[in-house]
């Protein structure tokens, strides 16, 4: 047990301190994390060399705080950038390096629409080692079981009662002291998602790009790949590298990728530009499971888009396998959100991602207008948590399938769009029919046909299209009030 009269030693850092100019702002917080991460580090790397520590190490995220004494609100057009009414907001912060472009941006939001400063200085959150560690490669860490004492006797460790969702879950969050909210994340979640991402992606957080192509097909990883190799070497494109599994990262079509001997759990590819602008796209293979762990992780790098891009069972006889679904709405069957969004919250579609991932299918097939019906269906998309959900009696599920005017079934669509909705991302489905199970169109060799391999081959390239054009557009159009419930945090 620790010592309750064991000393604490911490690092010195600037007590609070006005600022006006988000880049000084930005650069105060950077200071404070590196000399908090520095600080725990070092203190850990001797406690591993030297036997039992003499004292308890403690550091502290950063933290940014702003007051207003006003009801007014700058530029309402905007989703974000602004607090819901008078009083003190606050958030933690981590890893500002990667962070940078956000904060400078949200805080330079907020200063701008309340005309306040926004308050830099150290937080009451002790930050855990273990994420202090996991960022410096220069650290040694022993074996489990190799030290002579329990790590959280001297050093302070992740506390999962402050990894919560209760801010993006709207349960009425504040502060021990009384501010409410700035930010949808807290440090502590921040820093257990980006741990929990590269573990399950096998690639760094700092990789990431503002687009998120999530896909349930191993095909969709091949064509991204060449995809990417065909990009990053044409002097007209601003694609700068290619980024595999084990932050393998190629500037050349030649460039060698090894496949792994052993795939993380959610294979992630990045196609990336230097604002990060480009394109991630994840493999997260089958059922809402894997959605929902890989979008609450990714969440927390606040992405401009994520939209699905996936196989699914048409459900309509009209259909020809390869066709595609572009969904309006979605039937949740998955339950694995059901605890934190209710099932009778409806998911919206957003107007900015259907009309860029319809235009896009426009561009990439040459069809338009009337004549996409050809090969695009609109309509409502059910996701279940049962792969052989038509193995059973039929009744059920048919019944309500049909019900719902329901086009398609997939098992990771409305879950990726449910959490794009609970976590304020912007979000989108075009899926691509794969097999027919009502109509005796099973997934079984040789039954393809050339028009879909060739609606498949075309099927990620629409995907890319639709972000690329996302990507043009400015952030306050893509970021719907649609996400935004009454009392929103101020940083998006």
């Amino acid at each position: 047990m620790s010592d309750p009269n064991l000393p604490i030693v911490s690092p010195e850092v600037p007590d609070f301190e006005d600022f006006r100019d988000a880049d000084a702002a930005v650069e105060r917080l950077n200071e404070l994390y590196r000399t908090a991460s520095k600080f725990l580090c070092n203190a850990f790397s001797q406690a591993a060399e030297g036997g039992i520590p003499s004292a308890r190490a403690r550091a502290f995220y950063p933290e940014i705080r702003l007051t207003t004494t006003s009801h007014e609100v700058g530029d309402s057009r905007l989703s974000f950038g602004h607090v819901a009414g008078p009083g003190t907001y606050s958030t933690t912060v981590t890893r500002p390096d990667l962070f940078a472009s956000y904060l400078k941006q949200q805080i330079a939001l907020v200063m701008e629409n309340h005309d306040v400063p926004v308050r830099i200085g150290p937080s009451t959150t002790p930050m855990p080692v273990h994420f202090a560690v996991a960022n410096d490669a220069s650290v040694t860490v022993p074996q489990s079981g190799v030290m002579e004492y329990s790590l959280r006797d001297y050093f302070d460790v992740p506390d999962l009662s402050t990894t919560h969702d209760e801010i993006v879950n709207g349960y009425g969050f504040a502060h021990t002291d009384g501010a409410q909210a700035l930010a949808p994340f807290l440090a502590q979640r921040v820093d257990y998602s980006l741990a929990r991402l590269a573990h399950y992606t096998a690639t760094a957080p700092d990789h990431f790009q503002n687009h998120v192509l999530f896909t349930n097909y191993q095909f969709y990883v091949d064509e991204f790949e060449a995809f990417a190799r065909s990009v990053i070497e044409d002097p007209d494109s601003a694609y700068t590298s290619f980024v595999g599994p084990n932050n393998q990262e190629i500037t050349t079509a030649d460039g060698e990728i090894t496949t792994p001997d052993r795939l993380p759990q959610m294979p992630t590819y990045h196609l990336k530009r230097a604002d990060r602008g480009g394109i991630t796209l994840v493999n997260i293979g089958v059922g809402p499971s894997n959605a929902k762990t890989a979008t609450d992780h990714i969440a927390v790098l606040r992405p401009h888009a994520w939209l699905m891009v996936g196989h699914c069972a048409g459900l309509r006889n009209s259909q020809r396998l390869g066709d595609y679904v572009l969904a309006h709405a979605y039937l949740r069957e998955d339950h694995v959100l059901d605890d934190d969004l209710p099932i009778w919250v409806p998911i919206p579609a957003l107007a900015e991602i259907q009309i860029a991932l319809e235009q896009a299918v426009a561009e990439v097939t040459a069809l338009e207008g009337f004549e996409l019906k050809r090969i695009m269906r609109t309509g409502t998309v059910a996701t279940i948590d049962n792969r052989n959900w038509e193995l059973r009696d039929q009744s059920g599920p048919v019944q309500r399938l049909s019900q719902s005017r329901a086009i398609a079934l997939d098992m990771e669509c409305a879950t990726i769009a449910a959490n794009g909705f609970r976590f304020r991302v912007p979000y989108g489905t075009l899926l691509c029919v794969s097999d027919k199970p009502l109509h005796g169109e099973l997934k079984l060799p040789g039954m393809a046909s050339d028009f879909y391999h060739t609606q498949v081959t075309n099927h990620l390239l629409i995907g890319i299209r639709a972000m690329e054009a996302l990507n043009k557009m400015p952030l306050a159009r893509i970021h719907s009030r649609k996400l935004r419930s009454f009392e929103e945090t101020a940083f998006l």
